[in-house]
């Protein structure tokens, strides 16, 4: 079965010389103090910015910056300081504008030379005049889309929504193709859903089950084994009878959990034990030494336990694809990140294993531990990437010009 994205246009198909091109990038950085703490997304479009500019294209780029719900939101959403960061990074003149339609745009693309680079203002401003941007109002794209010639999408992050400032403007502009990150991105997950080498093991972690019941159930169908970790593992022991104490739980979704506990005995590999706190709070972990399958009713699961560990390395020792999504246990806390951090060092000395990873807290936490470069892949976009998986395309790709 051939992804529906390889037919789409690609960068490398376009001539770009004395073209305008509306770029759509994720800059949706992590902003602490006025300060961008993490310039990750900035690095992952370079190849794509200077592929348009080296080839003559006058840029003109489109990123959201958080969620704007009100006039209070403007002055700390703007993406002025990224475009700054741009700058120092690319080593050259960015030019910004604090707005993102009207006469001061339309001026100032017109009077653009080749190469040079025009960053307009976060397109989520547009969602104080009836969420816009994030239901895709066609005038708005419309209008984006009447500032160029082409349209390139290397947003990744925002692949699986809707916008005006993705679907909008590809939808109205006569020519457009997906950039470097975007392909990326789907030729490393294509692997894991197309054409997996096995055994194919997934991990998922975090809090709940709702989030991703997609992604669990597509995976009990494709991979050879899925690892429980995280708080949604304790929904699935209440289902199976154990006692969670005081661990968190989604009631709605326990026959749910049951059903394909059920369905899948083989495939479905739950944590067994947990590191405990009596409360919600970076503790000295307690166990329960006694029944380490149980937890006392005054304690919760804050991470897998030992047990646990040794449980995923027994299983995960001949992977030879393995995709992980999700802490597996309240990794910002120091005393609960171990269960993370050794399963993030069993994946890393595997050998021969194709290994991709995805969620911010996970990255973040194999980061820490300095363990990035032993992954195959880190993908930029979780939502995106779990979408990705459960059905194979993405709603952003849709109107992306065919190649002839």
């Amino acid at each position: 079965m051939q992804p529906t994205y390889k037919n789409k246009k690609f960068i490398d198909d376009i001539d770009f010389l004395n073209k305008t091109v509306i770029l759509r990038v994720d800059f949706n950085v992590p902003i602490q103090n006025g300060e961008i703490s993490s310039i990750k997304r900035i690095i992952a479009s370079l190849k794509t910015i200077k592929k348009i500019v080296n080839n003559g294209g006058k840029l003109v780029i489109l990123s959201h910056l958080g969620r704007i719900k009100s006039k209070e939101d403007l002055p700390k959403k703007s993406l002025r300081i990224v475009a700054e960061k741009l700058a120092e990074i690319l080593g050259q003149e960015i030019k910004f504008i604090p707005e993102n339609r009207g006469p001061k745009v339309e001026n100032a693309i017109n009077q653009l030379e080749k190469g040079e680079i025009l960053v307009l203002e976060n397109t989520r401003f547009q969602d104080l005049n009836n969420k816009a941007e994030s239901k895709n109002d066609a005038e708005l794209g419309r209008y984006w889309a009447s500032l160029g010639d082409v349209f390139i999408n290397d947003a990744f992050g925002t692949l699986h929504r809707a916008h005006g400032s993705n679907v909008g403007i590809a939808t109205y502009i006569k020519e457009s193709a997906i950039g470097y990150l975007v392909k990326e991105e789907l030729d490393a997950l294509s692997k894991l859903i197309f054409s997996p080498q096995r055994p194919f093991y997934a991990i998922i972690g975090g809090a709940k089950i709702s989030d991703k019941i997609g992604i669990i159930s597509t995976l009990l169908e494709k991979a050879d084994k899925v690892l429980i970790g995280g708080g949604m593992a304790y929904t699935f022991k209440k289902a199976l009878g154990y006692k969670i104490g005081l661990s968190i739980y989604e009631d709605d979704k326990l026959e749910l959990a049951a059903s394909l506990v059920k369905k899948y005995p083989d495939k479905l590999i739950l944590a067994l034990d947990a590191a405990l706190a009596p409360e919600f709070a970076d503790l000295e972990p307690l166990y329960n030494q006694e029944n380490p399958l149980e937890i006392p009713d005054h304690l919760e699961g804050m991470d897998i336990g030992p047990l646990t560990i040794e449980l995923f390395k027994d299983h995960l020792k001949d992977g030879k694809t393995i995709l992980w999504n999700g802490t597996l246990g309240v990794a910002e806390f120091k005393n609960f990140a171990r269960g993370t951090k050794e399963v993030a060092k069993i994946i890393a000395n595997l050998k021969d294993c194709y290994s991709i990873i995805g969620g911010g807290d996970s990255i973040a936490a194999i980061e820490a531990e300095g363990l990035s470069n032993s992954f195959s892949h880190i993908s930029t976009g979780g939502g995106a990437s779990i979408s990705f998986i459960e059905n194979g395309d993405l709603i952003g790709l849709g109107p992306i010009q065919e190649k002839h």
